[in-house]
Formats: C-alpha cells, sequence, structure tokens
C-alpha cells in the first residue's frame, strides 16, 4: 500500500483545515506542520480551571477552534457532554453548545469538522450535529447502549463510531451514520470481538480500510458505498489471552504498517466498563492509571505490516507491569517511532531502521497523553507526570534530547489528546484543566 502522510493532503470528507479531528487525520499520525523550535525559547502558559473534562481541540477554519469534552461525574449529578468555540489567543469561550445527553454512560467522545461545515460530535450513546456557534442542529441516540470511543469521517462523508467493549463482553459494533440526517446508511456492523481502542482508517488506491484493535487480533474492514466487509485476509493476532498482556489502544497508520501498544485496560479502564452506564462506578471506586497493572508482562510497541499482516514487537522498558492510556506515534522522516510506558514510566525512541525494532534511546519521563511531533523540526510534544504535577516536554525525535519542559498547572493527568494551534502553541486538556502554551 502507498504511504501517505495526513498533512500533506486536504483530508476528504474533513473540513479544510490542518486539524479537523482527533490525532490530525484518521490515520493518527499525530504530525503537524510548521516548527515549535523550542529549544532555548521562552514559554506563556494561559489555564483555565473548571470542572469539566476537556478531551480535544479541533480547527475549523484557520481562527476557529472548538474544545469538546464531557463532565466527570463517575457518581452523583447526571454527566452530559459539551462543546465550546474558544479564542485561541485568550482561550476565552465564545459560544458553548447546551448540555448534550450522553445515555448517562461517562467517556471522553470526540468532536470533528465535517465539509459540510457543521461540528461532530460522539459522547456515550449519543451523536450530535452543532453548528460553528454551538447550537445543536440534529441529535440521535445511538443504537447501542454502551459508550462510543471517538469517531471519524469517511471519505464520502459518512460518520463512523465504534462503541468499546472489554475482554469477556459482548462483541463491539461499528455505527455508520449520514452527516446531514444522522439516519443509519445500513444497520451496525458487529465485529467479531471487543474492542477498547479507537478506530484509524486508510485511504488507499485499494480502497478505504478501517483498523480495530479487538481483544486478540487487529480487524480489517473494508468501506463499500452501502456496507462494510470484513477483510478476511488480514487479522494478525497481536495477544493471546493466556498471555501476560492487555489490551491495545489505538493504532498509528505510517510508513506502509500499523503502531500499536498493548497494555491498555488497566484497572481504572475495567472498572469504568464494568458497570452501565459505563463510568457510572460507586463513590468508593479508585479511578487512577498509576494502580498497578492487573498482569505481569511488559510494556510492548508492537509493528503489523499492512500489506502482508506480519508481526514485530519490542519490549522498550525492563519493568513488569507496563501499562498506557494512549497510543504510540510513528515518525517515518526519521524511521523512528515513540512509545512509552505510564504506570512505571519511561519515554524511548524505537527505530525501525533496516526491517527491525530497536531501542534508540530512554528518557526519565511518564508521559499519559496523545502527542504531536513535528517533523519538520524533529520535535514531539508530550506530557510528563511527576510529584503530583503534569507538564509538557519537547523531545528531539531522533536523539531524545529533552528541549524543553514547562509547567501548565495540571494536577490530575489522563490520556487526552495535544492539539497544535495558529504559531508555536500547542492546546492541553485533561480533567479540571484546559491550558495553552506558546513558545516565544
Amino acid at each position: 500500500m502507498k504511504k501517505i502522510s495526513d498533512r500533506e493532503q486536504k483530508l476528504p470528507g474533513y473540513f479544510d483545515s490542518p486539524w479537523p479531528v482527533e490525532c490530525g487525520g484518521n490515520r493518527r499520525q499525530k504530525s503537524a506542520l510548521g516548527r515549535l523550535s523550542a529549544k532555548n525559547s521562552k514559554t506563556e502558559v494561559i489555564t483555565k480551571s473548571s470542572d469539566k473534562w476537556n478531551v480535544m481541540v479541533i480547527q475549523r477554519e484557520e481562527d476557529e477552534f472548538f474544545l469538546g469534552g464531557t463532565m466527570p461525574y463517575f457518581n452523583g449529578p447526571k454527566p452530559y457532554g459539551w462543546v465550546q468555540k474558544i479564542n485561541p489567543e485568550t482561550l476565552e469561550v465564545l459560544s458553548e453548545s447546551p448540555k448534550l445527553p450522553c445515555g448517562d454512560h461517562v467517556w471522553c467522545g470526540a468532536i470533528a469538522a465535517h465539509e459540510n461545515g457543521n461540528i461532530i460530535k460522539v459522547n456515550g450513546n449519543y451523536m450530535h450535529v452543532l453548528n460553528p456557534n454551538c447550537d445543536v442542529l440534529l441529535e440521535r441516540k445511538l443504537p447501542i447502549n454502551q459508550a462510543h470511543n471517538g469517531l471519524l469521517i469517511l471519505s464520502d462523508g459518512t460518520i463512523i463510531t465504534k462503541d468499546c467493549r472489554l475482554e469477556n463482553q459482548e462483541n463491539s459494533t461499528i455505527t455508520r451514520l449520514n452527516p446531514d440526517t444522522l439516519e443509519l446508511l445500513h444497520e451496525p456492523f458487529t465485529l467479531p470481538e471487543g474492542s477498547m481502542g479507537r478506530i484509524a482508517c486508510d485511504l488507499t488506491e485499494e480502497g478505504e480500510f478501517v483498523y480495530i484493535p479487538g481483544i486478540e487480533k487487529i480487524w480489517r474492514v473494508k468501506v463499500l458505498s452501502d456496507s462494510l466487509e470484513l477483510d478476511e485476509d488480514w487479522q494478525p493476532l497481536y495477544r493471546d489471552s493466556k498471555q501476560s498482556q492487555g489490551l491495545a489502544w489505538d493504532g498509528c497508520i505510517s510508513d506502509g504498517s500499523l503502531w500499536v501498544m498493548d497494555n491498555g485496560d488497566i484497572e481504572s479502564v475495567r472498572s469504568i466498563y464494568g458497570v452501565n452506564p459505563n463510568g457510572r462506578v460507586a463513590e468508593n471506586t479508585h479511578l487512577s492509571w498509576r494502580n498497578p497493572a492487573p498482569w505481569k508482562g511488559k510494556q510492548r510497541l508492537i509493528k503489523l505490516d499492512l500489506t502482508t499482516s506480519e508481526m514485530m514487537a519490542i519490549e522498550p522498558f525492563d519493568k513488569d507491569g507496563g501499562g498506557i492510556i494512549a497510543p504510540p506515534v510513528n515518525v517515518p522522516e526519521f524511521q523512528v517511532c515513540i512509545a512509552w510506558d505510564s504506570i512505571n514510566g519511561g519515554l524511548a525512541g524505537i527505530s525501525s531502521k533496516d526491517q527491525n525494532l530497536s531501542v534508540s534511546w530512554h528518557l526519565d519521563a511518564r508521559p499519559t497523553m496523545q502527542p504531536v511531533v513535528f517533523p519538520e523540526s524533529g520535535e514531539l510534544v508530550i506530557n510528563n507526570f511527576e510529584n503530583g504535577e503534569d507538564e509538557l516536554i519537547v523531545v528531539d525525535v531522533s536523539s531524545g534530547e529533552l528541549l524543553s519542559r514547562v509547567k501548565v498547572n495540571a494536577r490530575l493527568a489522563n490520556g487526552m489528546f495535544l492539539t497544535p494551534g495558529l504559531n508555536r502553541d500547542i492546546f492541553y486538556c485533561t480533567t479540571g484543566t484546559f491550558s495553552k502554551v506558546t513558545w516565544i
């Protein structure tokens, strides 16, 4: 399959924007134009604190940025979703949606800017369409009563989303909707397994394919005009349930391969998906990604060839019981994939040169979030949680050199999304804190 970069073209189905969807595109390459030039630069930080679970920022027009999220009401008040249009310079809220029903599920959800100009949001088992002023145009209760983990827009403009399941739960489904009416394009497509991670999608000369991390296999589904079709010839086994490894989160489609990390269904995730509505746990439930992993296996980075389905894996860190709440990012310009272990700590650059995987560098850091890379300058931006406080760090992709670090005034880190701003800045999202860091 042809190797394609999301940032080098307009993404079909999306509004013509550098970052209209989580991770910057359906391949989840997290790759931004330009550079931060962070080394030896000063920084400015703007922080807004609230009771909200801030999930992600997307861009529509050049100066239009939208923040989407939910409420972290794991018990007590009725949860709901929300979307805000923000001033990218000051973080001032310019307009805000009403409370958006989520079926009482507490999970992060997603937003995206559609080519028709509207903002699409999934939260729990509800889909909403909003105009650029955050007014609700359409609302749809999805047919599966389960939290849905992300949404993508396909090249024909239709919307797909997937419900989230763990091991020993029911099979997951993909729901495909008309963006103008939110009517189902066809019956929900049932996968052979449950699936925890978000979906990724690759548009190629051979067709459009959706990649879904399952319980034991990674599944590939071909997009047809009025249906979805399971690829019977590409079903690599990445995990044996008898092994001491956890489930995979999302994949990064890059350089002819799908890159994933396993060990994702940590204790807090199991607690959230062990109840329905998802996330409505007992008041004494301790939801923390810092708890010890429910397995002995080390954290793995896994590479799956998109043509042959051949699998390569590496354990970049020494400690048992590794765990993460976000996927890796591959940077083909440097032949380096970035992986980490959130539970034990550790950030690593993994070389993919000469068709092998080997550790190029290690950095003493504890990331948890979905990063951003700037291939032009070889910079990686990711969080580092230590001593009960979160910060952003900028790391040289090829060497692992720490180029910059800056506090974001957050006491809680999670697996949410970083987003590039207008000029040498990054939007940072977590529960209770929304920040912008600018390098000057």
